[in-house]
């Protein structure tokens, strides 16, 4: 879900492609004819879902790939989408469930393109493979999914974090990035897209809170890398049990690498909560599995606990304001920007009307229960 990689979200520079002409651009670009093409739904970047013939002027059999057309702000950091697209090959080549780019005709992962009826406006586009699944976003939830989806989350930015070591990762120090869990505060200069209400007031806090109890912190978390946007969407699974009362799931795939940054192991936890709290009946109880599942891999430090109610609550507002904000520039997408907010809104609510002591009490006495089962 970025929005460009400074402070600032960009407006207008979301690419606006049919589909006729996406298909000539994959037939320009990676030598592919295109026997069926459909949009997905994205926030700045456009994405479609294409089919190609396995063999140029044959019948047979296809392919199913998605073609990636990044957002002209974005597209001007090509060691940036670098940095995504390399680290999508070393977790795949890791065992990780994550897309892999198709090289263009001239061998490259990546092709800056111009877009006809786009004005000057120039964008970088990848052939990335198409990952079967689910997005949880589509199935009952239930605790074991929290469970392997915060182990996931640990795995995975653990593996960043100690074996990636390609050139362009330094991109990845993104100061200002919006997204950034550290960078609650920038959010300041956009609430006033939620205009004068009760929500308002809690996101104000939020913010307050933020700077005054978790920025004081950042320095004593454990530095990683994250990808810091796995929710409900972008984690595909598949069922591994033919109960259909009681399935079984597993990640079968992990998308969106664009929201990826130097943060904090503790912040890919809070964004995951908060992301997975929005699919469950019961949003309080989703932390404490999520949390299990990650410290099986990476047990967190009592700062890092500590800070756990506001990061998950900073998430939250992040989402939220940025949704509200991103909806005014394109009203034309609102119906995707905001779904997160048609729960969000009264799952935060309910977080502050509770209370920081009783939530974290429920988190950790879930997650305390699997290390040491009644």
């Amino acid at each position: 879900m970025s929005s460009g990689s400074g402070c600032q979200p960009q407006a207008l520079t979301k690419p606006a492609l049919g589909e006729k002409e996406a298909a000539e651009l994959v037939d320009r670009v990676f030598g592919l004819k295109v026997s069926w093409i459909g949009p997905l739904p994205s926030y700045d970047d456009q994405n479609f879902h294409v089919r190609v013939s396995r063999d140029r002027g044959t019948a047979g059999g296809a392919d199913e790939y998605v073609l990636k057309i990044t957002n002209s702000e974005d597209s001007r950091e090509p060691d940036l989408i670098e940095a995504q697209t390399r680290a999508m090959m070393f977790l795949n080549a890791e065992g990780f469930p994550s897309a892999t780019p198709r090289l263009t005709k001239d061998g490259t992962i990546m092709s800056l393109e111009s877009a006809s009826g786009c004005g000057n406006k120039k964008y970088m586009v990848r052939l990335l493979t198409y990952l079967p699944g689910t997005p949880v976003a589509k199935i009952a939830t239930n605790a074991q999914i929290f469970y392997e989806v915060g182990k996931l989350a640990a795995s995975l930015d653990k593996a960043l974090s100690e074996k990636f070591h390609h050139p362009s990762a330094k991109s990845l120090h993104r100061g200002q990035f919006i997204w950034n869990l550290a960078n609650v505060p920038l959010l300041d200069q956009y609430i006033y897209a939620l205009g004068q209400n009760k929500y308002r007031d809690v996101v104000e806090q939020v913010i307050e809170q933020f700077k005054g109890k978790v920025i004081p912190k950042l320095s004593s978390f454990r530095a990683c890398i994250n990808h810091g946007d796995l929710n409900d969407h972008n984690i595909l699974v598949d069922s591994s049990s033919a109960s259909s009362q009681h399935p079984q799931y597993r990640v079968s795939g992990i998308l969106d690498f664009s929201d990826m940054s130097y943060g904090c192991y503790v912040f890919e936890v809070a964004i995951v909560i908060m992301y997975m709290m929005i699919e469950s009946p019961d949003p309080l109880g989703v932390g404490g599995h999520v949390l299990a599942g990650f410290e099986s891999i990476l047990p967190l430090t009592a700062e890092e606990r500590a800070a756990l109610f506001l990061l998950v609550s900073g998430r939250f507002a992040q989402s939220l304001v940025l949704a509200a904000h991103t909806a005014l520039l394109y009203p034309e997408n609102q119906e995707y920007l905001m779904v997160t907010a048609r729960m969000g809104w009264k799952h935060l609510m309910k977080m502050f009307e509770v209370g920081q002591e009783a939530v974290e009490r429920r988190w950790f006495e879930t997650a305390r229960a699997y290390v040491t089962p009644a």
